[in-house]
């Protein structure tokens, strides 16, 4: 037997594993690493977080990934040359989390990697009857592993487009696992650069669960902050947007788009909801150009009002649910003060109370993804596709 398949089964047949989580997102603020000792699977999962940290992307990091990143046009050796390149940094963050909590590589059984997504392509954005949905991430499997020396499982969204989902979202998967409390509907929100939430009925087998993209989280509010006040990385606390005018006109000609009122489960990305499509939008059909500072307000409402008419569509019982948040956007307090108006009597807790902290929250999906690739694989998700999700590379 290869060593490395024969590692692969005493890691997989064991009830306890130590896996790294990465997770970097459409905000392109950086790279998640959560280290988690995870035992058992399936509905036996538990995960304890031992450590977490976020390795901020510098600008020559940012601005190549941005040369490629949700456009149609792009040149096709950048894009080659980023696969690779991307995945050395992201060793080499994992080597210096490890290097900083004094544990050795040859401690860590497996690396569950999101990889970065470049381009999001769901069918109901292309609509050409030819093709079916699609998505890419960059961020190769196979460099890491060599880099790091552990294990890897990546490329997680392809198994999930090819048994009838979009490849997103995937937290209904990790959710359902960590947070599912009979007798208890929970909602989960995540607000990233795209927003997005799952439901959770209570029930054993998952049973009316649900998870969708509600549209854009952070993704609008950061390109404006870097567009007219590029010496701040987001508006914090949206203090910027608080002292805008939400021009309510323009609110209403944005949640026009179609993908407001399609059906769920739905995803998206800054493919659609991108700066200069909804700027020309409101220019071209009302002629206005709002100030820096008030299309922060309206984009801040458009969140809101987007998440909040989701939910409330979605999910009848929503008053009677308990709620957690998670993701950048949740730290925003112009922002959640918004959602909690607009859904009266909600107290968005911080995921951490059931020892999964917020802002670690996707990372630790991933590797609970990976230790269901490894060790699971049983679990009934409901009417969602039940797939274990990944693929498997070794160092060697």
């Amino acid at each position: 037997m290869n060593a490395q398949i024969e590692k692969l089964y005493n890691i997989s047949s064991s009830d306890k594993k130590w896996i790294i989580g990465l997770m970097s997102g459409t905000s392109l603020d950086g790279l998640d690493i959560a280290l988690c000792q995870i035992t058992g699977a399936g509905i036996k999962t538990k995960v304890e977080v031992k450590h977490f940290k976020t390795f901020s992307y510098s600008n020559e990091v940012k601005d190549n990934i941005l040369s490629v990143f949700a456009r149609k046009n792009i040149s096709f050796e950048a894009l080659t040359l980023l696969n690779p390149w991307l995945s050395r940094i992201h060793a080499e963050m994992i080597l210096s989390a490890l290097k900083e909590w004094n544990i050795k590589p040859s401690e860590i059984d497996v690396i569950a990697s999101h990889g970065q997504t470049v381009f999001h392509s769901p069918f109901r954005l292309h609509k050409n009857k030819e093709f079916g949905n699609a998505t890419f991430q960059i961020g190769d499997g196979d460099h890491i592993a060599v880099h790091t020396g552990i294990i890897t499982v990546s490329d997680f969204r392809q198994k999930h487009i090819a048994a009838g989902g979009e490849g997103a979202p995937l937290a209904l998967y990790g959710d359902c696992l960590l947070f599912n409390e009979i007798g208890v509907p929970t909602i989960l929100l995540n607000i990233g650069g795209i927003s997005n939430f799952t439901y959770l009925p209570g029930n054993e087998i998952f049973k009316g669960a649900l998870v969708t993209d509600t549209g854009p989280g952070n993704t609008l509010l950061d390109a404006v902050i870097n567009k007219f006040y590029p010496h701040l990385s987001f508006d914090l606390d949206g203090k910027i947007a608080s002292s805008g005018k939400i021009n309510y006109e323009v609110l209403k000609l944005w949640k026009s788009l179609p993908f407001f009122s399609e059906s769920i489960p739905k995803t998206t990305g800054p493919e659609l909801f991108e700066y200069s499509f909804l700027i020309t939008m409101s220019k071209e059909k009302l002629g206005v150009d709002l100030y820096p500072q008030d299309l922060l307000a309206t984009l801040t409402l458009l969140t809101a009002e987007t998440i909040t008419d989701c939910i409330k569509r979605e999910v009848p019982n929503w008053k009677e649910t308990r709620k957690f948040g998670s993701g950048g956007g949740c730290h925003n307090k112009l922002l959640m003060s918004h959602i909690q108006r607009l859904l009266p009597g909600s107290n968005f807790l911080n995921p951490s109370i059931l020892g999964i902290p917020g802002d670690a929250k996707e990372a630790v999906l991933f590797a609970v993804l990976a230790n269901e690739t490894l060790s699971g694989g049983n679990t009934n998700y409901g009417d969602n596709p039940s797939v274990c999700m990944g693929k498997i590379s070794f160092p060697s």
